[in-house]
């Protein structure tokens, strides 16, 4: 078994920016003007799209943050909540573009907030391109009970997160995960995430976001958000997509697509959710080019 790692052939730089009281991570690959910004999904950071980033024609400059509790960026003492990333992704753009609307990518939890930010201010967006966005899936008023019992319930203590031995062990957990996954891009993966942790490491996010939601997710309001969407928008779904995402009917891929004006889809096959990992030149080439229109 190898232990090279993966090399990046662009080096991000990054600093830090005060977002609401948080102080939040920027990765920055320098590049030609105007910016496109990149938001990472779940439980993920920043670093995660250096292969997509590599796999680019195009020398642009891109400006990836991480997420308030992921990454680099600072941890919320009281939780985390859905539209916080909203207002957090509201001042990110005002800061880094602050006359010009913006091409924004979005993978998972970033594609899914890039399409509701994209109907709350339809000016501050360019173009938008959601990268496997069905995480949420849709919930019911009857849920709310059970769901704000168990959020009560997750307060009493921290949520255990799991530690690991060292880097190589995090890389066999990535693998195992993602079976497409090379093993020194899983070792480089690792490496960025990584944080120690009383002299083992584990995934860089905050505990907390273990926790339930107390909250319920209503496709019908997201939808409602779509439709005012005025910027082109492209939609991809990997070839194998999460379960919670639903093959047919209300909340599947054709029914989201509905909602959105100027929006097409795309199915990408023989890739897991995180497309940008499985097939970064595809996926590189889907975006410039629709980027470029």
């Amino acid at each position: 078994m190898t232990n090279e790692i993966y090399a990046p052939r662009r080096v991000s730089r990054t600093q830090h920016l005060d977002v609401r009281g948080l102080a939040i991570l920027l990765r920055e690959w320098e590049g030609n003007e105007p910016p496109l910004l990149m938001l990472h999904g779940f439980l993920d950071a920043s670093s995660t799209f250096q292969f997509l980033v590599d796999a680019m024609a195009q020398n642009r400059k891109v400006i990836a943050p991480d997420w308030r509790g992921h990454g680099g960026s600072g941890w919320a003492p009281q939780g985390y909540w859905l539209h916080d990333y909203l207002a957090d992704l509201d001042t990110i753009v005002e800061a880094i573009s602050p006359d010009q609307p913006i091409d924004i990518v979005g993978h998972s939890l970033g594609g899914n907030l890039v399409t509701i930010y994209a109907g709350i201010r339809p000016q501050r967006v360019r173009r938008l391109v959601s990268i496997d966005g069905f995480a949420m899936r849709d919930t019911s008023a009857q849920e709310a009970p059970t769901r704000i019992g168990k959020w009560l319930d997750s307060l009493k203590e921290m949520p255990k997160e799991r530690v690991y031995a060292n880097v190589a062990e995090m890389a066999d957990r990535l693998m195992a995960a993602n079976r497409r996954l090379p093993r020194d891009k899983a070792l480089f993966l690792a490496q960025s995430l990584a944080r120690p942790v009383n002299g083992h490491v584990a995934f860089a996010f905050d505990p907390k976001h273990r926790r339930p939601f107390p909250t319920l997710h209503r496709l019908d309001e997201w939808a409602a958000c779509w439709e005012k969407v005025e910027a082109p928008a492209l939609w991809i779904a990997a070839g194998d997509r999460f379960e919670k995402a639903p093959r047919e009917g209300h909340g599947n891929f054709d029914w989201r697509l509905k909602h959105l004006r100027h929006g097409h889809g795309i199915e990408m096959p023989d890739t897991g959710h995180n497309v940008h990992h499985d097939a970064p030149q595809a996926l590189a080439g889907l975006i410039e080019d629709f980027l470029a229109q």
